[in-house]
């Protein structure tokens, strides 16, 4: 089992290594969307794709997805945001059927859904939400409750 984590720096990455409980025992790695100081638990588990805003960078992206799951081949791809999975999760759709998506919408997201979490709703294949007031957003996701 081979889980890939992907994720913005920050908050978010604050927030999927608190799920490290369900997939630290399996070999894993990180794909990052900024270059950051990394903890010691993290180095040389870790790619860096360049950062995208919804611009044209998305693109270069794509091919860096691409080129990390054709390497890694993973089982898995877990993530809680942002931007950086929707080119994974594209490709994965598209290419690696036997990969399984799993979304958790950040914690931060209390009433309305992050752009993120409204596109992954249709990508993952599984889809958590973390507040109960987001479940007429995502009728078909599963309430779990605060991660963190």
């Amino acid at each position: 089992m081979k889980i890939c984590i992907v994720s913005s720096c920050g908050g978010h990455l604050t927030e999927v290594k608190c799920l490290s409980k369900a997939y630290g025992r399996y070999e894993h790695f990180y794909v990052l969307n900024d270059k950051v100081i990394l903890p010691q638990e993290m180095v040389g588990i870790t790619y860096f794709i360049r950062h995208s805003e919804r611009d044209l960078n998305f693109f270069v992206n794509l091919y860096e997805a691409f080129a990390i799951l054709l390497r890694e081949k993973p089982n898995i791809i877990l993530s809680t945001g942002a931007g950086p999975i929707v080119p994974f999760a594209i490709l994965t759709r598209l290419f690696f059927f036997k990969t399984k998506i799993i979304f958790v919408e950040t914690i931060t997201r209390v009433h309305n859904p992050s752009l993120t979490g409204r596109i992954m709703y249709f990508l993952a294949h599984d889809f958590y939400y973390q507040w109960e007031s987001l479940k007429a957003c995502f009728p078909n996701g599963k309430f779990v409750g605060p991660i963190i």
